[in-house]
């Protein structure tokens, strides 16, 4: 026998080796969740580590060096194709690799420690077993997608989902009633994304905010379909969006009860790995119509009333696009009567009456943010953020009145300053937020960056202009930075989320991505948290709505409504 196998097998190496790649995989980012991007890197090249330490310094026999490497190869190979999707598909494809190398780095380390004392068959045998499970475990895993960092929500493959228990509870079946009109008010009270102005502001309300002694009360709770949008309100009625088995619903439901009064199905379906199952988007109320844009392109415009459709459209063959990764997400927009959406890259306008197309601009490229009407150099008119960059077009037929060029996937809504400034967000992956004065000239319009700032960085979080600072999130921290020159102000608690704001009172409602609501002072003078409670489960993505001094919430688990305390 070789004197060279008689040696002890050299394991420090392997040990620092895997304690280093776990403290930078999960450990700092646990800490220090903007870290996560370092974590995953270090976590595959420290899994390379440990395959160099086995090859060529663990003194291990010659044969069970590279019949181990053999077996990690093809075991990888051998479990990506019987994933369940959602771990094959997440993060573009790279989820497993990223999370069982570490996986597979300690179990093969810690059996090289426990076994070195073991005869050289059983040994064998339980590094072929020990390479296997490390590895097959994960056909027995699914994730229920990402939060906005990237962390995963996993489940056993088998578990049913949330979606599944609320169809066997309640079923999916369509159901057509007529409302009481009488209780629809003449104007919708929430509109649609984001409220009347698309920006998150309400005027007029104002509450308590000292939830020990005046909490939120409770006014319903049940469980909803799987959905990223949020909702549109008029009178009493409450309007959303949500998946139920092959169908993708527009429901309506009593805003003061949660009791369903109808919904409209459409037979299609949308999933992704990272958000799920369901529509992206949210309702708009005009002229007794609700507006809605699914997922895979169906435009829908129903009778508000009842759910009965008066036209639809499947906005996706009529522009002539692709879906894209994450589905349609951009919210429709009604000016005068058009009806204005953002399919994709691609802006088109339908008559809301008739149905007919009336115009539509160019393919921009994937793009996941909605049309928004701004009114600036005193000309109402269509600003939109795309893979190109923001752009203007006009109302009336669709032409391109300024452009500003920006690569990055921006998702977030523009914040108007006034009528000649706003901020961008110049995308996920330049992560910049800009300030811009657009000004209206005799030869057309001019575009000039006034300053470009890396302390409000929101990914897929909107932000709100209040009182000379911007409000937003950094990352997943509330954060504030002074208008003047994109300095920041404070940086409070990690919510994620979204956000309203009651200007008259200078206060932030705060929908957290783990569904808690929070208060916190709209003020530029330091990060103050006035109260906080848990409002609902699951992983929530979608905006809040405040409505009078009832306030809805939802995610792709269940919605809830609470009456908050007037001041």
């Amino acid at each position: 026998m070789n004197a060279n196998h008689l040696k002890p097998l050299r394991l420090w190496p392997g040990i620092v080796i895997v304690i280093l790649q776990w403290i930078l995989r999960f450990v700092i980012p646990a800490i220090f969740p903007d870290a996560l991007i370092l974590g995953i890197i270090s976590g595959v090249l420290l899994g390379l580590g440990v395959i160099i330490w086995w090859a060529f310094f663990s003194r291990a026999p010659m044969f069970e060096r590279w019949t181990a490497i053999l077996l990690m190869v093809i075991a990888i190979i051998a479990t990506r194709q019987i994933l369940d999707k959602s771990i094959a598909t997440a993060m573009m494809g790279m989820m497993f690799y990223f999370y069982s190398i570490p996986v597979l780095s300690i179990a093969f380390v810690v059996w090289a420690v426990s076994s070195r004392k073991l005869g050289q068959n059983l040994r064998r045998i339980s590094m072929l077993g020990t390479i296997l499970i490390a590895s097959g475990f994960w056909t027995l895993m699914r994730t229920n997608g990402m939060d906005g960092q990237s962390h995963q929500y996993f489940a056993w493959r088998w578990a049913r989902t949330s979606e599944e228990l609320l169809i066997s509870n309640q079923g999916n079946k369509l159901i057509s009633s007529t409302t009481e009109t009488t209780a629809m008010a003449d104007e919708a009270q929430w509109p649609g994304f984001r409220g009347l102005h698309r920006d998150g502001i309400i005027h007029g309300p104002k509450i308590k905010t000292d939830w020990a002694k005046s909490p939120p009360v409770e006014i319903w709770r049940r469980a909803v379909g799987p959905g990223c949008g949020s909702f549109a309100v008029q009178g009493s009625f409450l309007y959303t969006q949500e998946q139920r088995g092959e169908y993708e619903l527009v429901t309506c439901y009593n805003l003061l009860t949660g009791e369903l009064l109808w919904n409209h199905g459409d037979s299609t379906r949308f999933w992704d790995s990272h958000a799920g199952a369901g529509p992206r988007s949210t309702p708009c109320l005009s002229m007794g119509r609700v507006i809605t844009l699914g997922a895979t392109g169906l435009l829908n415009v129903l009778d508000a009333a009842n759910g009965k459709v008066v036209w639809s459209r499947n906005a996706e063959k009529d522009n002539h696009i692709k879906l894209p990764g994450w589905g349609y997400a951009g919210s429709p927009l009604v000016v005068d009567s058009l009806v204005i959406i953002a399919i994709s890259g691609r802006i088109a306008a339908y008559n809301i009456l008739s149905g007919n197309k009336i115009w539509s601009g160019s393919d921009t490229g994937e793009c996941y943010s909605s049309p928004h009407l701004l009114n600036l150099g005193g000309t109402e008119q269509i600003v939109f953020m795309s893979d190109e960059g923001t752009s203007s077009f006009s109302i009336r037929d669709g032409k391109v009145l300024w452009k500003i060029p920006l690569k990055g996937s921006p998702i977030v809504q523009p914040a108007v300053i006034n009528e000649n400034e706003l901020l961008v967000n110049a995308g996920v992956y330049t992560k910049e937020l800009r300030h811009f004065v657009i000004n209206k000239v005799d030869s057309g319009w001019t575009t000039k960056e006034l300053w470009a700032s890396t302390k409000l960085r929101p990914d897929f979080n909107d932000l709100i202009v209040h009182k000379g600072n911007v409000y937003g999130f950094e990352g997943a921290s509330l954060a504030c930075i002074d208008l003047a020159k994109g300095e920041r102000k404070w940086r409070g608690a990690r919510y994620g989320g979204q956000i309203l704001l009651l200007a008259d009172q200078d206060l932030l409602i705060v929908l957290s991505e783990k569904g808690e609501l929070a208060l916190v002072k709209a003020t530029p003078e330091k990060f103050e948290e006035l109260a906080r409670i848990p409002a609902i489960k699951g992983k929530t993505w979608n905006h809040p709505v405040l409505v009078g001094n009832v306030l809805v919430v939802r995610n792709s688990e269940e919605m809830a409504a609470f009456r908050l305390a007037r001041d």
